[in-house]
């Protein structure tokens, strides 16, 4: 189903202008910890709950998981494990009762910052784990004095590329055949920021 103009969504369940003036006027009951009706009783939004915090080594296992779950080229757990290590990178874990549900992994080269992936675990997905992540990552980069921070998306990832512009991602170039497994353009985008 896609969304109308008018319409806004949070843990997958559309909002309609008088649901936002209702979760405003009601302060308890069946309102969802975000602020809006939840879809279902076993689906909350639980952004409340979601910790994001620096990946540990002993993370790399549980991220490799909603990696290969995500990819088809994943990438490896030496990969990981460098960036874990390095000082100009940073990996992100999103954890949830301890368990890590999401990840993102993002780069500094001089003024630029790059977001080279942002993956959620499937059964995590549209309940504001990937939200939180490149929240997290934009409020870093602004701490290290990050003026542009760049990333590539598939052109057919159209619920990232939404994610994506709703931070203020914007598309500046197209890189052919960038993806294999299928062989696909990404598009490149960027994100201008205040330091």
């Amino acid at each position: 189903m896609q969304a109308s103009p008018g319409r806004r969504r949070c843990c997958g369940s559309p909002t309609w202008s008088r649901m936002r003036v209702w979760s405003r006027r009601r302060r308890v009951g069946s309102r969802s910890i975000c602020g809006r009706r939840p879809r279902s009783e076993g689906r909350r939004c639980m952004a409340d709950e979601i910790v994001i915090r620096p990946a540990r080594v002993e993370d790399v296992p549980q991220i490799m998981a909603i990696e290969r779950a995500s990819y088809s080229m994943p990438w490896t757990e030496a990969t990981f494990r460098g960036l874990i290590e390095r000082s100009d990178a940073d990996v992100l874990a999103a954890e949830v009762g301890g368990r890590v549900v999401g990840y993102a992994a993002w780069w500094v080269v001089v003024d630029q910052g790059e977001l080279g992936n942002l993956a959620v675990a499937p059964e995590w997905r549209r309940r504001g784990v990937g939200t939180r992540l490149l929240e997290a990552v934009i409020e870093q980069s602004r701490g290290r004095g990050v003026r542009e921070l760049f990333l590539e998306v598939r052109v057919s990832n159209d619920g990232a590329q939404r994610l994506y512009q709703r931070h203020g991602f914007r598309e500046v170039g197209r890189r052919r055949n960038y993806y294999s497994a299928p062989v696909e353009d990404a598009l490149v985008m960027c994100k201008l920021l205040d330091v």
